[in-house]
This record gives structure tokens, C-alpha cells and sequence, in this order.
């Protein structure tokens, strides 16, 4: 072929915009290229230009594609690109595409990386250069998973601290306040109390105030090897590493040990209260009847399997189908729960409502009725051991009312407002692209609760689910809202401080694909840039515009870019019915960590400050 005129055919490709400062757009490769083939005497036939497209094996590239038919029909016998990673940065696709240049005898040359496939020597060098971008890849994820198991070996515990234990420093240490909860826990499984009998005596108690404490959770306190001071990392995964000594322990490892045993025992005659997950949530849609929750137990494997059956038409379905079925949803109505309710509304109902001074008004009143009745005590209305069980009661509310107080305090200390709601979710979503196996173990899911949690969820914002016959099988219709949670959402949603996924046609690049986004309603744009100023402290995140087609709820926005990622659409204008065309914006980032900007624990445990 070196006598051959070569015919060339010029394959462009562009991903980010690092790339492009770099030299790398579209019009700066077609001019180096053209100067290539000129210089070389090389005929150009043809351009193959791909766009905004990775070039990730699976991967769809029309233009890459295109270019390798013509080659087979003969049309060019000379491939020119400006780097090698234009092509491939994998060894394997590499190789493949070496068999089709042997075989329908066309070459390939890169200009910056100087190869040409002409030569024997060309051939080789491609190879280790290939050999190389991969390794590279693979030695990067090495260091990233020794750096965790080096953070975890110093007490950085890449999870939300269980009962007992808090965040000082990045590290993980025993929470004075819940330790002792933890040990009597412990001491009281030790001395043969059931996990059943357990949860009963706290929710009598009211322990933190809590009135659902339940009998798996009692189990998975004791079973957590964290409190002898362990850890195990990827426990859900094939391959998970326990960690020794990562903590310091709240409870002995013999007396963690002596409960391993002591469950073992129990195992053989405790039978818990089966808890269903959609139960009075279901109607059967041929008789209206609600559905009755049932589980079968599987001793070789001991495992359950729960079902929800009418008992008059003899109709079922199995709780995994139904979880199946609404997966997405009930991991939204998680996310809201976890984000909105369980950790920014109680502090922004401090702000309104401070209950320290009410909490001390109760403490004066008891430490006076603890003075009536020791007078009481000494006038002999009272025997000593009546004064003794009045006085210790009294001395419990006030220890409780005490730390109740404390509690308020640090809340109070929480520079937090309902603008911090969107940062949180919009950080959690990055963190979820960035840095998947961090999050994953940081952030509680649906998947990890348990299913008296699961439950609870379900009853405090779903009304019920309708159920349709399909094949003669129930499943899942619709999911109606609780209309409390409703208006609680709709309420948040309208202020724009909330997202939700939404259904939308959206056109990236030339191509349009219906699916799911992030989406929020309109904010003005003084909160769009300082929003986009605190995620810029974290990451670098790019802001697009674009519009909305309202009758046809097509997205048009700017071409992304290799390894873009939409964190978030939402309205830049307001929206009336006299608009057809809705102008919206778009914060988008990179699926790689190489953007991050602060200590990785920091991402989790931390919200950018408002930028005045």
C-alpha cells in the first residue's frame, strides 16, 4: 500500500470543553488534520465528525461507524485523527480495530501522538501506547480504593454514624449522649432479654422520645461490628474487607461476642411479628376488598417471602413485584424524607420555635415539685420508699428535659435555611455520580432500611396503590400521595427549593430521547448564580440555556460534552398560559472525581456557605 495514493478519510471527535481549551474543538482539529494530509500529499475524500459522543466502549458513533463502512467498500485506505484517544482508550477495542485495518487494508495515522500504521514500528508503538492510557486508568482506581481503606484504617468511616457514636473531625468516635443507650442494649440482650421484649421496654420508655423502636432494629445494633470497635467495608458486595480496631469500641468484644452466642439461642424459639411493607395500601381491583399480607419461611435457605392476597377472589401478589414496580418512586419519597423532613425541617422549626425556654420552665417546675414532695416525706405523708420512686421519676425528666436542651443548642448552632434543601440534594445527586461507592455508603437508601423503616415510609406519604389485572395477575396501576405530603411538596416545589424527576423529551446534541431529569421550578437569576457559586465550591459545575417547546415538552439545550452529566433542569423565566416557549437553564457536571475541589468527608458532612 505505500505506493497507493492515500485517501484519506479526516475522523473528528469532541467531548468537554478542558478538551477544546486545549486545542481539541472541531474547528482546530480539522485545520491541523487538513495541514497533515497536505503536507503529507494525502487526498482528504471524506470528514466523519462525532460530536458531544464518548468514545466508551458501547458506545453508539454514527460518523465512527460510517467511516469504517466506507473503508470495507474501498472508498478510503487511510484513517487520519489527532490522537489516539479520539479512536479508543481500550485495548480491547483497539485490537479489534487493528484486525479490520489488516484485513480491508486501510491505515491509520495520529498526528500529536506521531503513529502511523504503515510501518511495523507504527504498528507497535500503538500498541504500548494503548497498553499505557489503560493502565493508567486501572492504576487510578487502585489509588482511590487505597486511599478509602487508608481513611478507614485512620478512623474515617465512610458511613452516617450509627446510634452511639458521631462525626468529630472526620472521624468517628462515641456520642456521650447515646452511648450509654448502645450498653444497656448490650447488657440487657446479655442478661436474656429478647429483641422483641427490648424495642417493648423503650418504646415504654420512650428512649429519645421514640415510640417505634422494633426488634430488627434491636438486632441490628447488636450484630454491628462497630461497636467492638470493627468495620466492615462493601458488606453488601462480593468481596468485603473487615477492618480491626478502626474505633474506639463502645462495648467489649467479649461481651460482643457473648451476644453472637446468646443470639444463637434465641434463634431456636423467638418468632417476630411479621411486618408488611404496602399493608392497607392495596384493594384488589375485582372485588375493591383490601388485600391481606401473608409470608411464607424457607428453613433450608431462612429466608422470608411475603405476599398480599384477597381472601375472596383468591388474587395475590408478591411484595418484591410491587417494590419492582415503583423502585424509583419509593427512592424519591426516601430521598425527600431523609433530605427534607428528618433533617431540615426540624431545624428550620427550631428557628421559628425555640423550645429552650419552655424546657427550662418545666425544669423549674419539677425541681419545686421535688421540693413538696421531700417536705412532704419529712411531714410523713409519704413513706420513704414512695418519696424514693416519686424523687427518681421526677429526677429522670429533668435529666431528659437536660439533654433535650443540649440537643436544642446545637440545632440552634445550624446556620440552615430552606435555600440549603436544593444545595443538599443537588450535592447528594453530584456525589452520587462522582463518587458512587462513597455515597452509597454514606447515604442510607431504600434498599438498606429496614422494613419496619420501609413501612413507616410508605404509610406517612402514600394514600394507597391502585392494582390492575393484566394476564389474570395483579399489578401495579398508580400510586396516589397522601394529600398532606402533597401539599407539603407542592408547597416546597413552587418556592423552587425542591426537585422531582420528570418525565421530558429533551434534545442533546441533534438527538431527541425521552426519559427522566431533575427538575425545578422557576428561579430568578440572582439565586441561579449564587446556587451555582456554592456548588462551585465543592465541584466545577457548568450552567447551560436552553428552552422548553410547552405543547410538546421537548428540551432543547447547548450540545453536552464527553462525560457531562445534568444534575438539574428548571425554568429561568415564569411561566403563563399565553407562553409557548419556556426559557430554562441547566447545571451540569463531570461523571469524574478529578474535579473535586475539597476533602472528599467534606462532600457528606457539609453545606457550602451563601455567598452574599
Amino acid at each position: 500500500m505505500d505506493n497507493e495514493k492515500k485517501l484519506c478519510g479526516i475522523y473528528m471527535r469532541v467531548s468537554t470543553e478542558d478538551q477544546a481549551r486545549e486545542g481539541f474543538s472541531l474547528p482546530e482539529q480539522k485545520e491541523r488534520l487538513e495541514a497533515y494530509c497536505k503536507f503529507n500529499n494525502y487526498k482528504i475524500v471524506e470528514y466523519y465528525t462525532d460530536a458531544g459522543i464518548s468514545a466508551k466502549t458501547g458506545n453508539h458513533r454514527p460518523e465512527y461507524d460510517r467511516m469504517l463502512e466506507d473503508g470495507k467498500q474501498g472508498k478510503i485506505n487511510m484513517i487520519i485523527a489527532l490522537k489516539l484517544d479520539r479512536i479508543t482508550r481500550s485495548t480491547r477495542d483497539w485490537e479489534t480495530l487493528m484486525d479490520y485495518l489488516e484485513k480491508y487494508n486501510v491505515n491509520i495515522a495520529f498526528v500529536n501522538d506521531d503513529i502511523n500504521t504503515t510501518t511495523a514500528n507504527g504498528k507497535m508503538v500503538s500498541r504500548i501506547m494503548m497498553s499505557v492510557s489503560q493502565n493508567e486508568i486501572e492504576r487510578t482506581s487502585e489509588r482511590t480504593i487505597i486511599g478509602l481503606e487508608g481513611a478507614i484504617k485512620q478512623g474515617h468511616i465512610p458511613a452516617r454514624a450509627p446510634l452511639g457514636y458521631k462525626h468529630i473531625d472526620k472521624k468517628l468516635v462515641p456520642d456521650p449522649l447515646t452511648k450509654d443507650i448502645v450498653i444497656r442494649i448490650y447488657n440487657l440482650y446479655f442478661e436474656g432479654l429478647t429483641y422483641n421484649t427490648i424495642a417493648k421496654l423503650f418504646n415504654k420508655e420512650k428512649v429519645l422520645d421514640k415510640t417505634n423502636w422494633c426488634d430488627t432494629g434491636i438486632l441490628k445494633i447488636i450484630s454491628n461490628v462497630i461497636y467492638k470497635g470493627d468495620y466492615i467495608q462493601g458488606k453488601t458486595t462480593r468481596n468485603p474487607r473487615y477492618f480491626p480496631d478502626v474505633v474506639e469500641p463502645i462495648v467489649s468484644k467479649e461481651l460482643w461476642d457473648s451476644c453472637q452466642v446468646q443470639k444463637k439461642k434465641n434463634q431456636r424459639n423467638y418468632m417476630r411479628s411479621q411486618t408488611y411493607i404496602f399493608l392497607q395500601k392495596l384493594k384488589c381491583p375485582k372485588c375493591g376488598r383490601i388485600l391481606a399480607g401473608g409470608a411464607s419461611h424457607k428453613i433450608k435457605s431462612d429466608k422470608w417471602y411475603y405476599y398480599y392476597r384477597c381472601e375472596k377472589c383468591r388474587g395475590n401478589i408478591r411484595e418484591h413485584e410491587i417494590e419492582d414496580s415503583i423502585k424509583g418512586l419509593l427512592s424519591d419519597i426516601f430521598e425527600y424524607d431523609s433530605v427534607v423532613n428528618e433533617f431540615f425541617l426540624p431545624v428550620l422549626q427550631n428557628k421559628i420555635h425555640n423550645p429552650k425556654e419552655d424546657f427550662e420552665k418545666e425544669i423549674t417546675n419539677l425541681n419545686n415539685k421535688k421540693i413538696r414532695i421531700r417536705k412532704a416525706y419529712i411531714d410523713e405523708l409519704f413513706t420513704e420508699e414512695e418519696y424514693k420512686e416519686e424523687t427518681n421519676i421526677i429526677e429522670n425528666k429533668i435529666k431528659d428535659l437536660q439533654k433535650k436542651i443540649l440537643e436544642n443548642e446545637q440545632i440552634s448552632k445550624l446556620n440552615l435555611s430552606v435555600d440549603d434543601i436544593l444545595v443538599k440534594r443537588d450535592m447528594d445527586f453530584i456525589n452520587s455520580i462522582k463518587l458512587p461507592i462513597l455515597y452509597n455508603a454514606f447515604v442510607d437508601s431504600w434498599d438498606g432500611l429496614e422494613r419496619e423503616e420501609k413501612a413507616e415510609i410508605v404509610m406517612k406519604y402514600i394514600d394507597d396503590i391502585e392494582l390492575e389485572l393484566v394476564n389474570n395477575k395483579y399489578k401495579v396501576k398508580l400510586t396516589n400521595f397522601r394529600s398532606t405530603f402533597y401539599k407539603d411538596f407542592k408547597s416546597l416545589f413552587d418556592k423552587g427549593y425542591i426537585d422531582w424527576k420528570r418525565k421530558i423529551v429533551h434534545s442533546f446534541n441533534g438527538f431527541c430521547v425521552d426519559g427522566k431529569v431533575r427538575y425545578s421550578e422557576y428561579l430568578p437569576a440572582k439565586e441561579v448564580y449564587r446556587h451555582l457559586m456554592r456548588l462551585n465550591e465543592c465541584y466545577e459545575v457548568n450552567f447551560y440555556k436552553g428552552y422548553l417547546q410547552k405543547k410538546t415538552e421537548e428540551l432543547k439545550m447547548l450540545p453536552l460534552h464527553k462525560g457531562d452529566v445534568v444534575v438539574r433542569i428548571f425554568s429561568t423565566e415564569k411561566d403563563d398560559d399565553s407562553k409557548e416557549i419556556l426559557g430554562m437553564g441547566m447545571f451540569v457536571t463531570k461523571d469524574s472525581p478529578n474535579d473535586i475541589k475539597v476533602d472528599i468527608p467534606d462532600l457528606f458532612e457539609c453545606i457550602p456557605d451563601i455567598e452574599n
